[in-house]
Parts: C-alpha cells; sequence; structure tokens
C-alpha cells in the first residue's frame, strides 16, 4: 500500500510543484497518472522515491514513512522501489542478463557488483523474468542490439528483479509503436496484478491509459483535479484536466487507429499462418 497524504514541493525559485496532493494505491492496484506537461507528474514520481525532496507531507510505503528516512535507510528503501524510464536506462553495452541483474546492485557487496557475481538465486530468478517478459533468445545480447519495445520488457525485469513493493512508471510507451505500446502497457499491468504490486504510471496517452489501468488519477497545476476509474473520465473531466479540446473526436481517431492496428495484427497473423500451412 502506498498512501501519498498532503504532498507539497515547492523549488528554489518560488514554483509550485504539486499542491497537496493525497491518495492512496491498494496492492495490486495499476494508477495512470495523467496531465498536461508542467501538472506535476514528474514531480510527484520523483518525490516518491526521493530523487527530489517533498517540501511538506507524508509518503508512506507499507508501514514506512518514506519521508523521515536519510542515508543508509533511504538507499535500503529505494530498493523497495522498482522504477521503469522512458528512455530505458540500460547500460548499452552490457548483455540482457547483465542488465536484468542491475536490478540487484542494492543487495550485493561491491566487488560482487563489480565482478558481476552475482548469487545464483539471483540469476536463476533473472532467467525466469527475461523469460516472462518474452526475451528468452535473447538473454547474452547486447542492449544496444534491442528494439525499443525489446528494451523495454528489460526495463521491467530489471525492476522485477528488486522484488519491489511498488512499481514506478514514467511514460513506458514515448518511443514506442501503438502496437509495441499496447504490449507493453499489458505486460506491466499484468505483472503487477500477478504480483499484487501497486504501480504509477505517468503516461500521456489517455486512451491507452483508459485500456489498461484500474484508475486514472489527473493533476494539473499541481493538484489532483480528477481520481477515479478510467470509464469516469468524460470529456468535462478531460477538460478539467487538460483544457478546452474536441475530446470526442479525439477518442474516435484514437479508437479508429487502434481498430486498424488490430486489424493489421490479425491480417498479419492469417498471413503466417497460411505460408506455415503444407503446400
Amino acid at each position: 500500500m502506498l498512501t501519498v497524504q498532503s504532498l507539497e514541493k515547492r523549488y528554489k525559485t518560488g514554483d509550485r510543484a504539486l499542491t497537496g496532493v493525497s491518495f492512496r494505491v491498494p496492492r495490486g492496484q495499476v494508477v495512470g497518472l495523467i496531465g498536461p506537461s508542467g501538472a506535476g507528474k514528474s514531480s510527484l514520481i520523483r518525490c516518491i522515491n526521493r530523487l527530489i525532496e517533498p517540501t511538506g507531507g507524508k509518503i508512506m510505503l507499507n508501514d514506512t514513512d518514506l519521508t523521515r528516512l536519510n542515508g543508509a535507510a533511504l538507499r535500503k528503501a529505494r530498493r523497495r522501489i522498482g522504477m521503469i524510464f522512458q528512455e530505458y536506462a540500460l547500460v548499452e553495452r552490457l548483455t540482457v542478463m547483465e542488465n536484468v541483474l542491475s536490478g540487484r546492485l542494492g543487495y550485493v557487496s561491491f566487488w560482487r557488483s563489480f565482478f558481476r557475481r552475482f548469487p545464483q538465486t539471483d540469476v536463476d530468478k533473472a532467467f525466469g523474468l527475461i523469460d516472462h517478459v518474452g526475451l528468452s533468445d535473447h538473454v547474452d545480447k547486447r542492449a544496444d542490439a534491442l528494439s525499443g519495445g525489446q528494451r523495454q520488457r528489460v526495463g521491467i525485469a530489471r525492476a522485477l528483479e528488486q522484488d519491489p513493493e511498488l512499481l514506478l512508471v514514467d511514460e513506458p510507451t514515448a518511443s514506442l509503436d501503438p502496437k509495441t505500446s499496447r504490449q507493453i502497457m499489458r505486460l506491466i499491468c499484468e505483472v503487477c496484478r500477478e504480483r499484487e504490486l501497486p504501480a504509477i504510471i505517468n503516461i500521456h496517452d489517455v486512451v491507452l491509459a483508459q485500456m489498461f489501468v484500474d484508475r486514472i488519477i489527473g493533476l494539473r497545476a499541481g493538484a489532483v483535479v480528477f481520481d477515479g476509474p478510467p470509464a469516469d473520465l468524460s470529456s468535462d473531466a478531460l477538460t478539467q484536466i487538460y483544457g478546452e479540446e474536441d475530446w470526442a473526436a479525439m477518442r474516435k481517431e484514437k479508437e479508429a487507429d487502434a481498430k486498424d492496428a488490430a486489424d493489421a495484427d490479425a491480417f498479419e497473423t492469417e498471413r503466417l499462418e497460411r505460408m506455415a500451412e503444407p503446400a
């Protein structure tokens, strides 16, 4: 369970990024965090994992108040928070396996990590996760030889290698095509529900969020202006979050794009099946 209570963030410039943000995320729930640029989405995620310091309020991860931790206690707590990045944050020259095992760096000694000598249990777990995200044929391939979707799958496996109690995801589909975006969102949501992991996904694609997440929180000017199920995200709610726009037309366009992509997938699958049939 993640509990954010009256969270505030004011930068030294005087700009207020977050104002009285409060919500809870129970085990297994996937939350889509939406809002215009500058709404405070990235500031919120970075406050939760303490990459930036909140100005006020409280962040509880189960029974731990993250806002009161420093030094070794904070480093230990961060091991419990998995992070999936928009730009993947992989070490390009390392293999898929080595990148996934980097999720255990906070648990092993410096020399073990330096020589990449991880316990066999960690290695076995990494093999299982790599298989789970569909990369078992790429274990020894370098990260710089992977496609964008494959890199994001490595990032998911690496985050899960930490045994996290919370997953924070920053724009996981921003650099991906529509088909791969759906696959990645589906994979993230499935693993969270399987492992009862609470998750927050910072995402710009509203229609994609509505397709997969359990709940949507909308931010505007650092404050929560919507919090509810995707089905309740009406045109009026979207206008409150983003401002005036023809939301009905946008939805139709997105739905048409999704249908075209699904039809193309089905056609390609049928074509390959016909090719595989004996003459």
